[in-house]
């Protein structure tokens, strides 16, 4: 990088995390120690006596000033220009709810303390929306919209779902919006045009980030940011024959771009093993038929999060093609990075949301590599071989920092981020790989919310139910224990908000012909895993709903798929059973190739209505699965594909009465019963 080039404050955030009334959680990415003062406003609700003199009310405002190490303020150190500062704030009286919180997050740079207080108008002076001069939030009395969605690449062409949901809050601060939210009973045609309500909380059900999948121009950025930030080497195991030893030669190598397939972990022993699984004697650990740029080190995982949260970190990087790159790479290089361009303009929009609604968050497979944990097959192989461990548990250590560690913080112990630190301060030592082996370990990624509904979010990624029959059969996304523990932190709850990354209910024709890849010894080959592909799952998952003292409303939220859909779901046989509405949302900035996903949508509508027998031969025949359909679409179409983002409005009793995908490049869409 020139040494004209000044470092930002700032390189990330802040990305509003946790909010209670009396509890605030904020995550920033820094360039140098710095001291936080966070200050709260907002304007109390007049007593009666007083509504004829406004002016004579003063607003309500706490102020705290926050060292980098206490309690309430870790630092984690990552390179010599990058520090991560988690807000974990108790206050000392809490917070209004369904109010306007104004909050101003002014930093001081610790080594310069006669330097003053920089707030977000010197770092980040698009941070605020128009007419607003600091960022806000609301704590909710109760859920009454929230925007959720999943599947966020950055070189695919189109909009960004995130983008639309900024200017979803630019309209309604602009707006009106209705302080109350009709009963599903009573909404109609008349409803079509109502403002929602400010939205509760923003759920991204996975692949935030595609560390498997990354555009050319994307790996040169990341490996110049890498400069920027200072981040430290990293030794890298059983890469020797190739001459790769360190993360830096590994950027520098022959196969450092567009064939990174060749530097990826093969495994020569388990011949047999290997056969059932990819048809082959030696064939890849990782999957992806994107791979051709995976990431590997922990440094380029750390920065490819600043890249996708932030636009301060593009700023004079060079994005200029490798001079190693050949003509038909040098051709594909440039059409990404057109591509590219489009998703960095769309940053400053996306780093706005972030700042102003509750940001909860799940990893799915992208968020490590393709094909994560989907069999025991590929674990034993995964697991058993170093570098393909070390690219997963790099993959987890960017995730806890810039994910998980903001969904529940008390899950993180101190003695956990002390390890985490030594790990970051000398990657590829034996204190890495010590906190790699935890992290593999660590059984707490999954959190509630005591939102109203209370937002329940699983991990189905490493509480898999690993088959006894055949190793190369897909696991169930959850194991016995954690569908008990489920079951248990659902019980008593009148309504929930369940987040599960992959639909229980899915597609029936597709999930059909996963089951026969499967068959067939191909698993890996569909993506084959979903909640019915493993028998004691979903027995046991589909038992949770018709249990006496589980929810009486669930609305599960979930992505993955790439397309957009809704189900209302009844149990058969059961006139009192719990409601079940099944929410899609898929990709936020991703989708499924469109003439297939037709033919599929069509298929579907046609084999499995609701009236057909063939339903006797899926899992799920003891329940009744309603499609919805979206706004204007054909006729025996039910998917909707398109990038966006999901937007949900509930009544008083957590039932959803309106349910839209916000299209990121084109109108809002509902799904109409």
């Amino acid at each position: 990088m020139p040494n004209t080039v000044a470092l930002p404050l700032v390189w990330a955030g802040p990305i509003l995390r946790r909010v209670l009334r009396d509890r605030v959680s904020l995550w920033l990415a820094v360039r140098e120690t710095v001291r936080v003062r966070l200050e709260l406003v907002w304007e109390p609700q007049p007593p009666l006596e007083s509504l004829l003199e406004p002016n004579h009310r003063q607003p309500s405002a706490q102020t705290y000033i926050l060292e980098p190490g206490d309690p309430s303020c870790r630092l984690l150190r990552a390179g010599s220009a990058l520090y991560y500062v988690l807000i974990d704030l108790r206050l000392t009286q809490p917070l209004p709810a369904e109010h306007w919180i104004a909050y101003s997050l002014a930093l001081q740079p610790l080594a310069e303390p006669e330097q003053p207080w920089q707030d977000s108008a010197a770092w980040a002076p698009d941070l605020c929306y128009p007419g607003q001069s600091s960022p806000g939030f609301k704590v909710p009395a109760q859920v009454h919209s929230l925007l959720h969605g999943s599947c966020r690449k950055p070189h695919h062409p189109g909009g960004d779902g995130l983008a639309r949901a900024d200017q979803l809050l630019a309209d309604l601060l602009a707006g009106s919006p209705s302080p109350t939210t009709p009963n599903q009973a009573t909404a109609s045609a008349q409803d079509a045009d109502t403002m929602p309500a400010w939205p509760s909380l923003l759920m991204l059900s996975g692949d935030q980030v595609y560390m498997d999948d990354v555009a050319g121009p994307k790996l040169r950025a990341i490996h110049a940011l890498i400069e920027r930030l200072g981040l430290p080497d990293e030794a890298l195991p059983e890469l020797t024959q190739s001459g790769v030893v360190d993360a830096r030669s590994l950027y520098a190598h022959r196969d450092g771009y567009y064939r990174r397939e060749r530097l990826l972990p093969r495994q020569r022993h388990n011949a047999a093993l290997l056969e059932v699984l990819f048809g082959g004697v030696e064939k890849p650990i990782f999957t992806s038929a994107n791979a051709h740029n995976h990431l590997i080190s922990l440094g380029e995982m750390l920065a490819m999060y600043l890249l996708v949260f932030s636009p301060a970190p593009w700023q004079g990087l060079d994005l200029d093609p490798p001079a190693s790159l050949t003509k038909a790479q040098r051709a594909r290089f440039a059409q990404e990075r057109a591509t590219l361009d489009a998703f960095i303009a769309a940053l400053p929009a996306v780093r706005r949301l972030l700042a102003h609604l509750p940001v909860a968050m799940i990893f799915d497979d992208h968020d490590v590599t393709d094909d994560w944990n989907l069999s025991r097959a590929w674990e034993e192989v995964a697991y058993g071989h170093a570098l393909s461990r070390r690219v997963i548990g790099n993959a987890l250590i960017g995730y806890l920092i810039h994910q998980g560690w903001g969904n529940r913080p008390e899950a993180f112990s101190d003695d956990l981020l002390a390890g985490l630190q030594r790990s970051l301060d000398d990657p590829g030592s034996a204190e890495h790989e010590a906190c790699v082996q935890r992290l593999l370990r660590f059984g707490d990624w999954h959190y509630d919310w005591p939102t109203t509904p209370p937002l329940v979010v699983i991990d189905s990624r490493t509480h898999r139910w690993r088959s006894e029959s055949a190793a190369s059969k897909p696991s169930g996304l959850l194991d016995w224990e954690a569908l008990t523990d489920l079951q248990q932190r659902l019980r008593g709850l009148p309504a929930v908000l369940l987040v599960s990354p992959a639909p229980i209910f899915g597609v029936k024709l597709i999930e059909s012909i996963q089951r026969v890849f499967t068959w067939l010894g191909y698993p890996l080959m569909v993506d084959a895993e979903n909640w019915m592909a493993h028998p004691g799952a979903a027995h046991t998952l589909l038992n949770i709903f018709r249990h006496p003292q589980t929810p009486e409303h669930f609305v599960i939220l979930s992505g993955d798929v790439h397309y957009s859909f809704v189900y209302d779901v009844e149990l058969r046989g059961r006139s009192q059973g719990p409601e079940v509405w099944q929410i899609t949302s898929s990709g936020v900035r991703n989708a499924f190739p469109e003439r297939l996903l037709a033919v599929l949508d069509r298929l579907d509508h046609w084999l499995f209505a609701s009236s057909s027998p063939l339903n006797v031969f899926t899992r799920r025949r003891r329940l009744r699965i309603l499609p919805r359909k979206p706004e204007g679409a054909a006729s025996g179409r039910r998917l909707l594909n398109g990038s966006g983002i999901g937007l949900v409005e509930l009544d008083a009793d957590g039932r959803p009465w309106r349910i839209r995908e916000l299209l990121a490049d084109g109108p809002a869409v509902s799904f109409t019963q």
